[in-house]
């Protein structure tokens, strides 16, 4: 699936293809994270397709330095997370940096975290709570609030609605039902920067929270 969709996003805007196939992370209690590929709210991807970013995929608590082991299984990457706080990820390999329409050079950066329990940032593009474990985040782009920024919220049931960041970044999911909670946004970086190597000129992020109500 990862092939066919990369030949979408290559015909169609990045930010209509970062909803449609996502790379994120859930955690339940205090075991081991499971990191999915695929639609959020749709297919998710097998065999291959997740084993293919099981040696690029960065888990890790606060501190990126400290990462844990991530093991490949069928359906998701497992990684060996333990005791408590969140957890988060970084992948900036899942796709080859392709030319876009203006002839830039551009990647995708997948950020992710699942948790609400701390109060500050340790992705570049992230989802943090003004409280712990409260309803409220606020979406930070290099630890800045981004305002009226599109946020796309799943609950439970699998119900779709699209929120935006308020004058100070914050969104507030109306999280009525128990279960698992997932927020997406997206946002793009023009600039000079490296990735996997190779330079480019503009970078793709897409940034992804999931929590639990009780």
């Amino acid at each position: 699936m990862i092939k066919k969709t990369l030949v979408t996003l290559l015909l169609s805007s990045f930010a209509a293809a970062s909803f449609a196939h996502q790379v994120w992370v859930e955690r339940d209690a205090t075991g081991p994270a499971r990191v999915y590929v695929g639609d959020i709210d749709g297919e998710r991807d097998h065999g291959d397709d997740v084993k293919t970013l099981e040696a690029t995929t960065k888990v890790f608590g606060k501190d990126a330095k400290k990462t844990v082991k991530v093991t490949a299984h069928n359906a998701y990457l497992e990684a060996a997370t333990t005791g408590a706080g969140d957890v988060r990820l970084i992948n900036d390999q899942v796709w080859k940096p392709w030319k876009n329409k203006d002839g830039e050079l551009q990647a995708a950066v997948f950020n992710s975290r699942a948790g609400r329990t701390e109060t500050a940032a340790a992705l570049d593009f992230e989802f943090v709570p003004t409280a712990a474990n409260g309803n409220t985040f606020t979406l930070t782009f290099k630890g800045k609030p981004v305002a009226d920024k599109k946020v796309t919220i799943v609950n439970p049931e699998q119900w779709v609605k699209g929120f935006k960041t308020d004058a100070k970044g914050h969104v507030e999911v109306p999280a009525t039902a128990k279960g698992r909670y997932i927020l997406m946004s997206s946002h793009d970086v023009k600039g000079e920067a490296e990735v996997a190597g190779q330079k480019v000129q503009k970078l793709s992020y897409t940034t992804t929270l999931s929590f639990v109500a009780e």
